[in-house]
């Protein structure tokens, strides 16, 4: 099982929205240095919505050629066709991916029995460890405790990344999963109480730019050391909060920009962020030590 902090990677990119592979090397060294437990290439925050197939499996071949088994490496392979989602969990499995991450089916809004069949289609064309992942208010699919729980019962689905903030849920899930399926938080805001009720690790935004604090976080709330890990968690707060003042991910692109991390490239439909919210940003990113 991975546990801990995984960073949910940026992938960054120069103004003309084309990848910057060289910053991409010099970010999975940065999580290498900070302690960061695990990267996931090409989630949600790496823009998979925008990449297209070639350059998608091609950042998910970077990273795990990068890291070279020091860590895990996460693909996010999901897609809102199941067709798809197969085809990309192939190629993630081919470049040696210890996981993939498969965001809920977007925009279909498929029955509870469509989830099912379609993470039960996945997994069994694939032979690798798949986490679901649950993001609701970005997807307008939400799947609900039991049908993760009915999920984990197959033997390659092996955790979920529960991003609606919904602490109750969460502990539905973790006092009536199976033994070795993980849950994960995909919400910064209550990453810390989730792991205090008894999760395995934060899939992460704020991760990408306070990697050594989030891991610190996961580590001691995983341990059940609860008042050490929440003052943790609040030293970096606010970023969890200003990281999401705009669409993820804008914010945390601007602050790797802040940081000399890398450019300001970002795919449309989405774009830099606004002027009027950076100094909002910079003010956090002080305030944090990170600038």
């Amino acid at each position: 099982m991975i546990t801990g902090s995984q960073v949910a990677l940026v992938t960054p990119m120069f103004e003309n929205g084309e990848i910057d592979w060289d910053s991409l090397d010099k970010l999975v060294d940065f999580h290498l240095a900070e302690g960061t437990d695990a990267i996931v290439a090409v989630g949600t925050t790496g823009e998979s919505a925008t990449l297209d197939c070639k350059e998608h499996c091609k950042v998910i071949e970077r990273v795990v050629k990068r890291v070279n088994g020091r860590i895990a490496v996460v693909a996010g392979t999901g897609a809102n066709s199941t067709r798809e989602a197969i085809e990309l969990t192939v190629a993630a499995k081919e470049a040696g991916a210890d996981a993939c991450l498969l965001v809920t089916p977007y925009y279909n809004k498929p029955t509870q029995e469509g989830l099912y069949q379609h993470y039960k289609a996945v997994a069994e064309a694939v032979d690798v460890p798949q986490i679901l992942y649950n993001v609701p208010g970005r997807t307008a699919c939400d799947m609900e405790a039991d049908t993760a729980l009915r999920l984990a019962k197959i033997d390659n689905i092996v955790g979920i990344k529960e991003a609606t903030g919904d602490l109750e849920r969460a502990k539905y899930l973790v006092d009536n999963a199976p033994e070795g399926f993980a849950i994960y938080s995909g919400d910064d805001a209550t990453a810390v109480e989730l792991m205090i009720l008894g999760g395995h690790g934060n899939i992460s935004v704020t991760a990408n730019i306070a990697p050594a604090a989030m891991a610190k976080m996961c580590k001691l709330a995983i341990a059940g050391q609860a008042e050490e890990a929440r003052a943790v968690n609040e030293s970096v707060a606010v970023l969890h909060q200003k990281l999401f003042i705009e669409s993820n991910p804008i914010p945390v692109k601007w602050a790797l920009y802040e940081m000399g991390r890398s450019a300001t490239g970002i795919r449309l439909p989405l774009t830099v962020l606004a002027e009027e919210k950076r100094d909002e940003l910079k003010q956090a990113l002080a305030a944090t030590g990170l600038v």
